[in-house]
């Protein structure tokens, strides 16, 4: 057996694994596309009415669930199904309403209450979260429904595939 031949093989390996990390790591740096399914703007609200923009964020920061693509529900009929990376809106007459997710993992009773007025922009995310971070006794994970601030969520929009209204 030529012990030499053994070193220099694997002398060769690491830095054959240390290119190929390189390679995988640049690759991963690179811009990813964007794509948008409605090219045109969302059309203006109409008067006495309140617009609600529902979005799920490409990579959140705590982890998505990329297989699950819960249910919205306003006042526990449903609206429609969010896609990760995707963004919707829905016209409301003024009022209260109570918004909640499909339950992926351990239900939980997550819901969030909104007050609309006429001509308001409201942006919500739903979004993959611990069920001790809402406060419940239970334990896992569950989509929950959370108000965004319009700062945030408007940066969010570009890199989204809006869907338009729902």
């Amino acid at each position: 057996m030529n012990w030499f031949r053994c070193l220099a093989d694997r002398a060769a390996m690491p830095r054959w694994v240390g290119a190929s990390l390189t390679a995988m790591l640049l690759a991963g740096c690179a811009p990813q596309p964007t794509t948008t399914t409605s090219t045109s703007p969302a059309p203006s609200l109409a008067p006495g009415m309140a617009r609600v923009w529902f979005l799920r964020q490409a990579d959140p920061p705590g982890g998505n669930n990329y297989a699950a693509v819960p249910l919205v529900y306003v006042d526990r009929a449903a609206l429609s199904q969010i896609a990760q990376g995707t963004v919707f809106y829905h016209d409301f007459a003024p009022g209260r309403y109570r918004l909640s997710a499909q339950a992926f993992g351990t239900y939980s009773g997550q819901h969030d209450i909104l007050h609309l007025d006429p001509g308001e922009e409201t942006y919500v995310q739903v979004l993959g979260v611990a069920n001790w971070e809402l406060g419940s006794t239970v334990g896992g994970w569950s989509f929950a429904v959370l108000p965004m601030s319009p700062e945030v969520a408007k940066q969010y929009l570009p890199t989204l595939a809006d869907l338009g209204v729902r």
